[in-house]
């Protein structure tokens, strides 16, 4: 059965790729499962229907075969457990790589994601100008560290997994912050997961959908 996800039918990214169904279909793509797309609108996402398959009213959601899943990351680990390709088989390795999708939604998001908050909806208050720099140093913390961690390596444990799927997923979000640029071996690091066949369908399948609204950002 081709599993079935949802998808913003005009994503407030405007084509970036930075959309939770993003990850999703990235990791269908390095794992070769076909998949069907449902678009929803905002008023779509808090009605009933969807709300039945995703409590919070959000997307992305997952729907293949009687099982109905939510969470990005839970969505991607399901994949990673059942298809070869993003989860190594040595069982150490493999709880290790598990470990890196945790750190990335668990570690390095929510920083990232408190700044973001803070660009878009907090630039007109009064605590803003001394806010930003705090935000951005916790961030910097984090950085230094998978830095550290990375070091020349090509990947975070051995061979491309789930962990680097995610992890260059939450790391994307920096893109426009400047930040990476401050850290050659992550801004790299990112570059090679864009620059990964799987990742370029999927980029360009869910760009797609905002080109033909019309309503993509330019490049």
């Amino acid at each position: 059965m081709t599993p079935t996800i949802t998808a913003f039918a005009s994503s407030p990214d405007r084509g970036r790729g930075l959309a939770r169904d993003m990850p999703v279909r990235w990791a269908l793509e390095e794992v070769g499962r076909a998949y069907d797309v449902r678009l929803v609108s905002f008023a779509e996402m808090k009605q009933p229907a969807h709300c039945a398959l995703h409590p919070f009213g959000q997307i992305p959601t997952y729907e293949e075969d009687g099982l109905v899943l939510f969470e990005s990351g839970a969505i991607v680990l399901h994949l990673a457990e059942r298809h070869a390709g993003l989860l190594p088989g040595e069982p150490k390795a493999r709880a290790r790589a598990i470990g890196w999708m945790f750190a990335a939604l668990n570690t390095l998001e929510p920083p990232i994601l408190n700044r973001e908050v803070a660009v878009l909806v907090e630039r007109d208050k009064p605590w803003y100008a001394e806010r930003l720099p705090f935000l951005e140093d916790r961030i910097r913390d984090r950085l230094r560290d998978l830095s550290a961690r990375l070091g020349e390596a090509d990947w975070l444990e051995g061979d491309f997994s789930a962990g680097d799927l995610q992890m260059v997923t939450v790391l994307r979000r920096l893109a426009s912050s400047g930040l990476l640029d401050e850290v050659p071996n992550l801004r790299a690091y990112v570059a090679r997961g864009e620059a990964r066949p799987a990742f370029q369908r999927a980029f360009a399948a869910q760009r797609a959908v905002f080109t033909a609204a019309g309503n993509v950002a330019q490049a």
